[in-house]
């Protein structure tokens, strides 16, 4: 299932090894702190009990998000060339 991560981790080194943990995972980061991808749900309970180690502070937060077919099909993505719909095929992973 396509799997939405996104975290906001005070620390630099933390948050550095955040996000090489993150890309083992075949998440591709779609925004600074936001990646994608297809991660099942063992793998996804997994992530979620090892990513608790990343956290230091209150501030410190990592958001798990599984999203069904309908989920990503009713995605909209807006930015200054306007609203856009997303489709997997328009979706450019970049590392």
């Amino acid at each position: 299932m396509k799997t939405l991560l996104i975290y906001d981790i005070s620390e630099d080194k933390k948050r550095e090894k955040l996000r090489k943990h993150i890309l083992n995972y075949g998440l591709r980061r779609i925004q600074y702190s936001g990646l994608l991808g297809d991660v099942n749900t063992h793998d996804r309970l997994i992530l979620t009990r090892e990513v608790a180690q990343f956290i230091s502070s209150c501030n410190d937060s990592i958001y798990i998000i599984p999203l069904c077919d309908r989920c990503l099909r009713l995605c909209k993505i807006v930015n200054n060339s306007g609203i856009l719909e997303i489709q997997e095929s328009d979706v450019e992973y970049v590392e």
